[in-house]
């Protein structure tokens, strides 16, 4: 009896063992580093972070560059444009408060089930980097797999683990750490509403649309021969300000140059978009004119930019007249032959 005891426990033991290197488990301290639970994972980082002068983000064979530029935070390869800056407060922040909870796998061979392998274009792990002003780094961290609770008032948790060390942690805390750009950008480009819209000319090529406000419909006035045209169509192209929001930016012009809508605003705003095709994508510009606070806000922000908005825009600033046309009612399917 006391011969099959011990055989049951050594069994236990080897699978806690191979159970504690499956799950990156660790439960004593680094001696490389002596970091114990709940200490910060950077101490006094809080005090430094104004000597920050880039923020890189390396994952997925890229490297994410986040700079300040005219007072804001933005995208080193898009000429500085803003990256959200309540996201990178919430980065920042969250990095100088992350505490350790318990220590996880020192085994290179583990790093992935965690997350934490040095940064490759296959992998999922994310390098986070703070610079000075001289290139030299503040703080570094190599960013796994979050943990999100769903119960309230639990934090989430994060497996860490500091370049050129082998320890790698459990953490606790918040890092929106991404490493794609359209996760950073400020998307709003402008929210005109339709209504606000009094009349509107599209060129395209060698054709021109005029459309006008008749009470509170917006109409095409011409040409005045025109074909018979769907409202809702019609309408889409008053709307084609309203929610404007962007999927990409760079700071010059993307490929041909199709047309243009000259946007008047009851207020006298003048709003002129300017749309290119590069491949399957459509590109805007933006320019606004007048004496009027939306045009000087407008102007201010959208100056240089060349914005990738969704295809679709392009029936809304630069229809043809096949595009106003009431959509074709289905044919219905041809009666089965009783032959």
């Amino acid at each position: 009896m006391q011969q099959r005891t011990s055989i049951v426990l050594a069994v236990v033991a080897v699978l806690a063992v191979g159970a504690a290197w499956q799950f990156g488990i660790r439960a004593t301290p680094s001696s490389e580093t002596g970091d114990v639970a709940g200490t910060l994972v950077f101490p006094g980082l809080a005090a430094k972070l104004g000597t920050v002068a880039r923020v890189d983000i390396q994952g997925k064979g890229a490297v994410l560059g986040i700079v300040q530029a005219k007072g804001k935070w933005g995208l080193a390869d898009r000429a500085g444009f803003p990256v959200q800056q309540d996201k990178l407060r919430e980065l920042l922040t969250g990095l100088t408060e992350l505490r350790i909870t318990e220590a996880r796998t020192a085994d290179p061979a583990q790093y992935g089930r965690l997350g934490v392998e040095d940064p490759t274009a296959s992998g999922t792990s994310n390098l986070l980097r703070l610079l000075d002003s001289a290139g030299k780094p503040i703080a570094e961290l190599i960013v796994g797999h979050r943990r999100v609770r769903t119960q309230g008032n639990v934090p989430e948790t994060i497996f860490v683990r500091r370049p050129g060390e082998a320890q790698s942690w459990m953490a606790e805390g918040r890092l929106p750490v991404d490493s794609d750009p359209a996760l950073w950008f400020e998307r709003d480009i402008a929210n005109i509403a339709g209504a606000r819209v009094a009349k509107a000319t599209v060129t395209r090529g060698d054709i021109t649309l005029e459309f006008a406000r008749d009470g509170e419909k917006f109409v095409l006035v011409a040409p005045a021969e025109h074909p018979r045209t769907d409202d809702y169509r019609v309408e889409e192209v008053s709307r084609a300000l309203e929610t404007l929001t962007l999927t990409d930016v760079r700071p010059e012009r993307q490929g041909q140059k199709l047309g243009s809508a000259v946007h008047v605003l009851t207020d006298g705003t003048v709003i002129t978009t300017e749309l290119f095709k590069a491949d399957k994508d459509i590109w805007i510009t933006l320019t606004a004119s007048g004496e009027t606070d939306t045009a000087r806000e407008l102007a201010a922000r959208t100056r240089g930019w060349s914005y990738q908005v969704g295809a679709w825009k392009e029936k809304s600033f630069t229809p043809t007249l096949d595009d106003l046309k009431p959509a074709e009612p289905e044919k219905p399917d041809a009666a089965p032959s009783t032959e």
